[in-house]
């Protein structure tokens, strides 16, 4: 092999490199945002006595997490055209990013609060606590804590999954470097260094997760 390594090129295109791990923050931040409030609201259907939107939770599931991201990308953005919903490169990206998000995350959640012994609700009520604050304060607190590091771990997920939405021409990090790779022929050092770069992007998002749950979970366990 006479391959040798030459990443100057890579590195001389530093700018398009920023600015798509700064779009991959983006669009990965605001799905995470309302992923969780939509896997809140999934995870309430689901516990709900209706059957409609016990049985509506529920499919939802299944079909999010049983069927390939990328089809789920095309769907959307190829798709809904179809049915009259045209959206651009980001709406799609970010629509299919939340999507599912939210299906993972009720699950996830589900999970902290099966494991919520029914005597708490008791100790709310006799504490005089209506069923909103036992549920915030009593319930939906706590489980989130016990399950919050496998929440951290589905959005740091979540934002390498976003590497998909170049597919749709999303100028996030893997559109840049694909863009890059074009024009330089370097696909080694190209995809080397934007690895690299995801790999910091996921520590950083990790410390950021990290410092939120301290903040949120700052109360001692009894």
């Amino acid at each position: 092999m006479n391959y040798a390594l030459d990443f100057g090129p890579v590195l001389a295109a530093w700018p398009e490199l920023a600015k798509g791990a700064l779009q991959t923050l983006k669009l990965s931040g605001i799905s995470i945002a309302l992923g969780l409030v939509m896997g809140v609201a999934l995870m309430l259907m689901r516990a709900s006595s209706w059957a409609a939107l016990k049985g509506f939770a529920l499919g939802y599931i299944e079909i999010v997490r049983n069927t390939p991201f990328l089809v789920q990308v095309f769907f959307i953005f190829f798709g809904l055209p179809a049915l009259g919903y045209r959206l651009g490169t980001d709406q799609a990206a970010i629509l299919a990013l939340s999507l599912n998000c939210a299906a993972y995350t009720a699950e996830i959640i589900r999970g902290g609060l099966d494991s919520i012994h029914k005597g708490q609700f008791e100790a709310g009520r006799a504490l005089g606590l209506n069923g909103v604050d036992i549920f915030r304060f009593v319930i939906f607190r706590p489980a989130v804590r016990a399950v919050y590091p496998a929440l951290c771990s589905q959005f740091v997920l979540l934002m390498l999954t976003s590497s998909i939405v170049a597919s749709i021409s999303a100028e996030d990090l893997t559109y840049a470097a694909q863009t890059i790779d074009a024009q330089t022929f370097r696909s080694t050092e190209v995809y080397f260094v934007v690895g690299a770069i995801y790999l910091a992007l996921s520590q950083l998002l990790s410390i950021a997760l990290q410092a939120i749950g301290r903040v949120y979970f700052s109360y001692p366990v009894k």
